[in-house]
């Protein structure tokens, strides 16, 4: 963040900053897929412990070849302890869980309405203020993911509870709204994020580990290539390479427009759906995705009020 540029204020358009939104977005569009074969033949808290258990390891190993120590602060165990359990724990297990029930195409696509609770948890609690145009292309792009979300719903099979997994995938919108917005505060701001993360990834894989043994049982794992690489690629490419790179962009963003990364990552995945597993375009999914992208020009472009 330079020195006139103030928390939560950047312009989306710098390479800087539309750089790592884009790349973030490719990747995580790209999770889903992943995600989905990670939950056929281990349960899923197991799945998602060994995910953590790969980011926290990577995650450690970037601190020490950057040279910045893992000894921290109580203040900074803490907020990572919190971060831990609301993004790697709360957040990944509904997820997870979520994806018994529900295509990944919806699971995608609700999560691309994050923009809604971050916005309004981040004008309550951080004071963000946001302009008519961000509202303006939140209500557009916000139309875009109800037709997205009404064609994956019609898509769905009818024998799947749809109901139970819109109701825990919403449980993980909301963990991860709340992690977005503690990573955006001025408290987290002040913190090095390389070791808080590795910190944050240690306390959510152990706490993962603890909740899978409780639910399923001792532990499970599945030696296929697949899925092995399946671990690696959540673990280190899904998590390592990402969250560092969100979470600074929630910072210079703010916690609204930076949540706009979901808005174009269930397009990603329905994009790589396309060309993977012969996913086939209806008119709501092109209505829909067209009006996520507007939505998505209109509110990026909309500059920040001062404050």
């Amino acid at each position: 963040m330079t020195e006139a540029e103030q928390p939560g204020q950047a312009r989306f358009w710098q390479l800087d900053v539309a750089g790592p939104f884009f790349l973030v977005a490719l990747i995580w569009g790209s999770t889903w897929l992943v995600i989905k074969d990670q939950i056929g033949s281990v349960p899923p808290s197991w799945s998602v412990t060994w995910r953590f258990i790969a980011a926290a390891i990577g995650m450690a190993a970037v601190a020490m070849f950057r040279r910045e120590s893992l000894r921290v602060s109580n203040t900074t165990l803490k907020v990572a302890a919190l971060l831990g359990l609301l993004q790697f724990v709360m957040n990944f297990q509904f997820v997870y869980r979520a994806e018994h029930h529900l295509t990944s195409g919806i699971v995608a696509v609700v999560f691309g309405l994050l923009v809604v609770p971050n916005s309004l948890m981040a004008w309550i609690f951080l004071k963000q203020p946001v302009t008519r145009a961000f509202l303006g292309g939140s209500v557009v792009a916000g139309a875009g993911i109800v037709l997205l979300l009404l064609h994956e719903y019609r898509m769905a099979p009818p024998e799947g509870q749809v109901l139970v997994g819109i109701a825990l995938t919403t449980a993980a919108l909301f963990s991860a709204s709340s992690a977005n917005v503690l990573q955006a505060s001025r408290m987290a701001r002040g913190i090095p994020m390389i070791p808080m993360l590795a910190w944050a990834l240690l306390f959510g894989a152990i706490l993962d580990a603890a909740f899978a043994w409780i639910v399923e049982g001792p532990p499970q794992f599945d030696f296929r290539p697949g899925y092995i690489f399946g671990v690696l690629y959540l673990g280190i490419i899904g998590s390592v390479l990402t969250f560092p790179l969100y979470f600074r962009l929630l910072q210079r963003l703010g916690a609204g427009r930076g949540a706009y990364n979901g808005v174009l990552v269930p397009v990603v995945a329905m994009l790589l759906s396309t060309a993977f597993e012969g996913y086939r375009w209806s008119v709501l999914a092109l209505a829909g995705s067209a009006l996520a992208m507007l939505g998505l020009v209109l509110a990026l472009r909309a500059r920040s009020p001062s404050r």
